[in-house]
């Protein structure tokens, strides 16, 4: 089985469309997604409606909660909580329902997904947990995998049992899971990557094979730049795609 995990798409349409493109060339058997399909880009409701349309699970991103509850926002800093004062009226009272719906984290697959980190916090990023933490993390975490965003950076967490190794995912094939080692899987950005490449990111996890496929999917960055300026929102979520 193959199963693409995607996360973060925030509203650029352009990017997830070139990524479900993608998806669909690669024969995958099923998506899972990580949530953030809102804030600092120009279409969130029509993101949405390509998640709901294609029936993809999805977990809570820290923007879709603050969209629920506005008591969130003074989480943000100034620039994103302009952008997400502008989404809010972008959406139908159907994607506010959706995402409404939405849980912290799904066990699916016998792996576990999360927005943030596991076993389902929505704010703390990856990089916060100290070793100490990661190392609880791991031994308390029950499944084998855990897949999370936040971020929008690529990263690979092992845990042996004593030591937790860090690896940066690259392009392509890039790890064979060991069956004795438990995983925390970032799977970047589709809409906003921030790790040096502004192609879309996403992964692929064989589970048959047991491996994980970074993809890189390239996307008109100035059709949604335009946009981004066109809804007046932060000339900075449009710097940032390049």
């Amino acid at each position: 089985m193959r199963v693409a995990i995607i996360s973060d798409i925030h509203g650029n349409l352009d990017a997830f469309r070139q990524v479900l493109n993608d998806i669909d060339a690669s024969g995958i058997d099923a998506v899972v997604c990580l949530g953030d399909n809102v804030g600092y880009g120009p279409e969130p409701e029509q993101v949405i409606r390509q998640v709901r349309n294609r029936n993809i699970p999805c977990v809570m991103g820290n923007h879709e909660q603050a969209v629920l509850d506005r008591g969130y926002l003074d989480w943000f800093n100034p620039a994103a909580r302009k952008s997400l004062q502008k989404t809010m009226p972008l959406l139908s009272e159907d994607s506010i329902n959706f995402i409404r719906g939405l849980k912290s984290s799904l066990v699916i697959y016998q792996s576990r997904f999360v927005h943030g980190f596991p076993p389902d916090f929505i704010y703390t990023y990856l990089f916060q947990a100290s070793k100490d933490t990661l190392k609880q993390t791991f031994r308390e975490m029950k499944e084998r995998l855990c897949f999370v965003g936040h971020t929008h950076k690529l990263k690979l967490i092992g845990f042996d049992g004593k030591v937790s190794q860090h690896i940066r995912l690259r392009k392509g094939i890039v790890n064979h899971f060991h069956k004795d080692k438990k995983y925390i899987v970032n799977v970047g950005s589709v809409g906003q990557p921030r790790d040096g490449n502004n192609n879309a990111k996403y992964v692929i996890w064989n589970t048959s094979e047991d491996s994980l496929e970074v993809r890189f999917v390239p996307y008109d960055i100035a059709a949604v730049v335009s946009k981004i300026m066109a809804a007046g929102l932060p000339k900075v979520h449009a710097d940032r795609l390049w």
